[in-house]
This record gives structure tokens, sequence and C-alpha cells, in this order.
């Protein structure tokens, strides 16, 4: 079974990309949201967190997400701390979900691959990246953040051109190349190379 990592900055389209590889019939692991019940469900994660960050951390049981967001985007060590008590628990999250799955890929998307390293544990990478002005205007309209705040957000993470060189398959999402067909390049490429794999083992 290929797993393959689907990532990209904030406001690039990478939730989207990972919906249209769902809708062709791929099992999509969705990190974000898997880590959100984790994090809210997992006693330890609870713990550590709460001793890390303070007792506002959680509100009746459930994580305080403003008051959390609100530190880390301040600090990065910080981030890098959380990061590490929670990214290994949704990676064996993920490992065990692939087990259960019966098709020839298997698709985590997740927003900071590159950034933790996480990226060398998929047989293939795919980076969506889209022009900043369009990931500015997305993700204040989706999300109702002021430009600045979309802007602290943005460089808190790598840039694409530091990406790109990491990625094995990159997605255009600027309006200009049509998504869905990069997408089915893409799953052309990655049959094409499994039928080569499967060739050279047997």
């Amino acid at each position: 079974m290929i797993r393959i990592g689907i990532t990209g900055g904030i406001g690039a389209g990478k939730s989207t990309v990972a919906r249209i590889f769902q809708a062709m019939g791929f099992p999509v692991y969705f990190s974000d949201q898997e880590a959100k019940k984790i994090i809210d469900s997992d006693a330890g994660i609870k713990e550590e967190l709460t001793a890390l960050l303070g007792p506002a951390t959680y509100l009746e049981g459930k994580l305080n997400r403003k008051y959390v967001a609100d530190k880390l985007f301040i600090d990065n060590d910080l981030r890098e701390h959380v990061n590490a008590i929670i990214h290994p628990i949704v990676r064996l999250n993920f490992d065990n979900w692939v087990k259960l799955q019966r098709t020839e890929f298997v698709f985590n998307e997740a927003a900071i691959l590159f950034e933790t390293g996480a990226y060398k544990s998929f047989d293939a990478t795919i980076l969506v990246v889209a022009p900043t002005n369009m990931k500015l205007d997305r993700v204040m309209h989706r999300d109702g953040f002021s430009k600045e705040e979309v802007w602290s957000r943005i460089n808190n993470q790598w840039p694409d051109d530091k990406k790109i060189p990491l990625a094995n398959y990159c997605i255009y999402n600027d309006e200009e190349h049509p998504v869905l067909r990069q997408v089915e390049q893409i799953v052309e490429m990655l049959r094409k190379q499994t039928q080569f794999i499967s060739s050279k083992s047997s």
C-alpha cells in the first residue's frame, strides 16, 4: 500500500485537493481533524498540554483553542514543544488507520509535513501551492481573520520555495491550472510508479 502525504500552506487549498482524492474513492486521513479529536479525548495529551500551557488550556474538557493559538503564534519554541507532544500520537493513529484500508493508495492531509520532517515517512508527497494574495483572501473570507492575523500564520510556516524541492508532486491551485486535471495526472503517475515497483520486486 502506497502512503501519500498532501500538504500546503494555510489557504493553499490542501483540504480541497484531499477531498477530490476522497471523491475519487481513495481513503484520506485528515490529520488536523483527527488531531482535534485526539487533543480533546487523550488523557495523556491533556495532562501534558495543561502542564505546559496552564490551567486555561481546557474549558469543560475541550481545548481552549483561542487561548492556545494566541500563545503558540508568539512563541516558536512553545509551538514546537506542543507539536512534539501531539504529532507522535496522531502519527500512531494514522498508522493504525492505514491497517484498516484495502486500497492501492492512502492519503494523509496535514499542514506541516515538511516542517516536522514527517514527509520522510511517506512514499510520496503532494504539495498544494497558491499565490500569496489568493491565500490571504481565502483565509480572510473563510475564517474572518484580519490581513495581519493571516500574515502571522503564513510567516509561521515554511515558504513554498523551501517546500517545492522536497515534494514529489505539486498542484497549482491558482485558478489558472485546472485542479482536477492535475489530480488525475498525479493518480496516473502514481499508478505507473506502483506498477514499476511491483515489476522490479516480482
